[in-house]
């Protein structure tokens, strides 16, 4: 489980594609020495496996299904990556519960800088909408994000992005067009499954 903090800014170092799988080399100087090989990675808001460790990176296996469904399939060598490693129990919950699940894949419509923030416009799947609420959470690239408001009728998400977020991760990068990982609030997941359940 994760809390979409993201606890480092990593680089693609190197990537091999296999028949039905790629191999990505992260660069991860601050990760990486608390990372053990079968550990999981948050990477962009996927949940990987780490398959092995050097002093400053490590790597993973990506299934092509995993390609197929996320916004990984773009990436490149140099591309920036959001990592983060999964929640002691211990720790702060300081996002919200993140499994590291994606959900689907939105497409970026703007970013828009501000005085003190950035204003983030994400078109989503339709079939997600009636899983996002104004003020709820939502996970863009592995990243814990509030929801500004919605427009149901144009399946739009509107969020606003605190120098914080765009000092520490890859969303202040963001183009018209770029695809980004999505997944919703499991909770509300849950709740739609019960009521389903409960009618019948």
């Amino acid at each position: 489980m994760f809390t979409g903090l993201v606890g480092e800014l990593g680089v693609v170092g190197a990537i091999e594609y296999l028949s039905e799988s790629a191999v990505i080399k992260v660069i991860a100087p601050l990760l990486a020495p608390e990372i053990s090989q079968g550990e999981s990675v948050a990477v962009n808001g996927v949940c990987l496996t780490a398959t092995s460790v050097g002093s400053d990176f490590f790597t993973a296996d990506v299934m092509v299904t995993t390609l197929k469904m996320t916004s990984l399939k773009n990436i490149a060598v140099g591309t920036l990556l959001n990592l983060e490693l999964p929640v002691r129990t211990s720790d702060r919950l300081g996002g919200h519960i993140v499994q590291g699940h994606v959900d689907g894949v939105g497409v970026v419509q703007a970013l828009i800088p501000g005085e003190s923030s950035a204003h983030l416009s994400i078109e989503i799947p339709r079939e997600l909408t009636r899983y996002v609420v104004n003020q709820g959470s939502i996970t863009l690239d592995g990243v814990s994000l509030t929801v500004g408001s919605i427009d149901d009728a144009n399946s739009i998400v509107d969020l606003w992005l605190i120098p914080e977020t765009l000092e520490r991760t890859n969303l202040s990068r963001a183009k018209p067009g770029d695809l980004i990982n999505i997944e919703v609030d499991v909770l509300a997941k849950y709740v739609e499954r019960l009521l389903e359940k409960r009618d019948q």
